[in-house]
């Protein structure tokens, strides 16, 4: 997500490089995926920013390859046409390519040879609240979709700990064979981090925020600044901090209990960490606060999402309130392939709330105003999110 460009970053850069920090295009190895044209046409820039030369365009429902992504942009490819586009403007259609059904090397963690063999029974249960699909047996695979519990699905294959089934709408992927029941697999009520999946109970909609449990995330932190700001140098990490005390405070007012991820400027949890605090403490959804960066003159806001089940109400939500107006304006949603989304089960988005790298969004965005408005709209999205 932050893709730092000045040469005042580079010391920062070197003490980052030793563990990942939320998002970065260095943070993980983008897996491409294919996606659908949701927009009677849409153009494809040389670069990802508004103001960029149009390429090429696309009719709707034209089906891209998406090989990378940056500040909301997607990087495009459809026979003769590459490029950028905006991001909300496509919808994810699967993942990687999966692994064949007979395959028993598993993910790349397994030492040992795994036993393959036919399901005894041919339909079992999903018992987690919620549970990733992926493209092969093992976390490190692609996610391509999810279930919810009580969701049926038809056995396939087993191989070790996990199951290959046909989901009720004819996907087909691998699942931890844990969070079945029936159809011959035995359902384990604890939990491993890396299963792919959580069984916590996930209770969303009761009609009201009170009582919830809230993971809000300061990005960034201790000797990781974020973006630095192009015209005043305002260091994102402090901008995180100060608006998530604030989002915590607008959030209490309404009943909630919030936990941080951080609560000092010279802390900086790993991004494992930040997931699991939510698991631990069996919260009910999880907000990470971010200030944004562009080589080009963007502007606004943007709310990231990683699974369409899980995770898009709760960004529309958001979305919804900080388009009504806090000072800036906002550029909607877009799928975000960050660790902070996408290894979290917890019902989850990413906030970015403006532009460092933007003048004019500097000048705004350092004012206590400005932040207590952003936190406030966040905070009123979330109560929107439980009372729908």
């Amino acid at each position: 997500m932050k893709k730092i460009h000045t040469a005042l970053l580079a010391a920062c850069l070197l003490t980052t490089s030793v563990l990942p920090v939320l998002p970065s295009s260095t943070a993980y190895a983008f897996s491409a995926y294919s996606a659908k044209v949701y927009a009677s046409s849409l153009n494809v820039r040389s670069e990802p920013a508004a103001g960029a030369v149009v390429t090429g365009n696309l009719a709707g429902g034209a089906v891209v390859t998406v090989t990378d992504e940056q500040h909301g942009w997607l990087k495009v490819r459809a026979g003769s046409v590459s490029g950028w586009v905006a991001g909300y403007y496509l919808k994810r259609t699967s993942g990687a390519a999966a692994s064949s059904a007979g395959s028993s090397s598993g993910s790349g963690s397994v030492k040992a040879p795994v036993k393959t063999s036919a399901a005894s029974s041919g339909t079992a249960s999903v018992t987690a609240s919620s549970l990733r699909i992926r493209g092969g047996p093992g976390t490190s695979h692609e996610v391509v979709g999810s279930l919810q519990s009580g969701d049926k699905v038809t056995i396939l294959l087993r191989q070790g700990e996990w199951a290959r089934v046909r989901t009720a709408g004819g996907m087909v992927g691998w699942v931890a064979g844990e969070y079945l029941s029936g159809g011959g697999i035995r359902n384990v009520s604890t939990s491993t981090a890396g299963s792919g999946s959580t069984s916590r109970s996930v209770v969303r909609k009761s009609g009201s925020i009170r009582g919830k449990l809230i993971v809000v995330d300061p990005g960034h932190g201790g000797s990781d600044p974020g973006m630095l700001g192009t015209t005043y140098d305002t260091m994102e990490k402090d901008l995180t901090l100060q608006t998530s005390l604030y989002l915590r405070d607008y959030l209490t007012a309404k009943g909630a209990r919030v936990e941080l991820t951080r609560t000092r400027g010279d802390q900086k949890p790993a991004l494992s960490q930040r997931v699991q605090l939510g698991l631990r403490l069996g919260a009910d959804a999880f907000v990470s606060i971010h200030y944004n960066s562009s080589p080009k003159n963007v502007s606004g806001t943007l709310t990231f999402f990683y699974s369409e089940q899980n995770d898009l109400r709760l960004a529309r939500a958001i979305e919804t309130r900080l388009g009504q107006g806090i000072g800036l304006r906002s550029n909607g949603l877009s799928f975000g392939n960050y660790h902070i989304l996408r290894e979290n089960p917890l019902p989850s988005t990413l906030v970015e709330l403006g532009f460092l790298s933007n003048p004019y969004d500097e000048s705004v965005v350092r004012k206590a105003s400005y932040q207590r408005k952003a936190a406030q709209a966040v905070a009123e999205g979330v109560a929107d999110y439980f009372s729908n």
